[in-house]
């Protein structure tokens, strides 16, 4: 693994003020305007941001307290929370995802040692550390940073932060069917390779690039003999 918890803070603060500064200013028409998602608007992005602040500040409750709190109630009552967020003004919904941001924040800055180790369970069911939280807020305010549509791109994001993405990613990845492919960034020195079906196909290319391929943002670089790069499975 090449992160550390202490990285994961320091992406998680970056992140966040990524994301603040996209959505500042936006009004109910930059809101209503398309993402970089299919189908979500920014204010659907946002809406979804924030709820990801209030749903892991309850697994930061939990660490705290020892006292079992789902990240979310259901399903339904996440896709709901999301549909009513993304309706509101945009002041109010510039609030919420700057206030939510900031109860997380300090909400984890309270967590000490011994409760940053305790077992809490994510929305899909898996028990992990309260170590883990730091990691989930960065990989969702810095792909939806980018997800806002709003002048920031994957090259904006740290060197450091897209390699743990990369890693993340092809560590799924690796456990679901697709094809083998060998993914190269010369720059960096980064290197994955993904078992699979069929022969390794190679692919070279700047990291943002190979992140942004990857968490299926983009359709990728091109492969080392210029044919394109397989279509991936969902990232999450």
């Amino acid at each position: 693994m090449r992160r550390t918890f202490d990285d994961a803070r320091r992406w998680a603060r970056l992140g966040t003020e990524l994301m603040l500064k996209a959505a500042a200013g936006l009004d109910d028409d930059g809101f209503a305007a398309p993402s970089a998602l299919p189908g979500w608007s920014r204010a659907h992005v946002a809406a979804h941001v924030a709820a990801n602040a209030e749903a892991l500040s309850n697994l930061v409750h939990w660490a705290a307290t020892g006292e079992p709190t789902p990240m979310y109630a259901s399903p339904e009552e996440r896709a709901a929370g999301i549909e009513r967020g993304r309706a509101l003004p945009a002041a109010e919904l510039t609030v919420w995802l700057r206030g939510s941001a900031d109860a997380l924040e300090t909400g984890m800055a309270a967590l000490g040692e011994e409760q940053w180790r305790a077992q809490v369970v994510t929305a899909q069911g898996r028990t992990m550390p309260a170590t883990e939280v730091p990691w989930l807020r960065s990989r969702e305010v810095c792909v939806h940073a980018v997800d806002l549509a709003n002048g920031v791109s994957f090259a904006d994001l740290p060197t450091d932060f897209l390699t743990a993405l990369c890693d993340d990613v092809v560590a799924k990845s690796a456990a679901a069917p697709g094809p083998a492919m060998t993914l190269r960034a010369p720059a960096t020195g980064a290197a994955w390779d993904l078992p699979g079906d069929g022969e390794a196909a190679l692919i070279t290319g700047e990291l943002h690039d190979i992140a942004a391929y990857l968490t299926g943002r983009d359709a990728g670089p091109l492969t080392a003999d210029g044919t394109p790069v397989p279509t991936l499975g969902a990232w999450l």
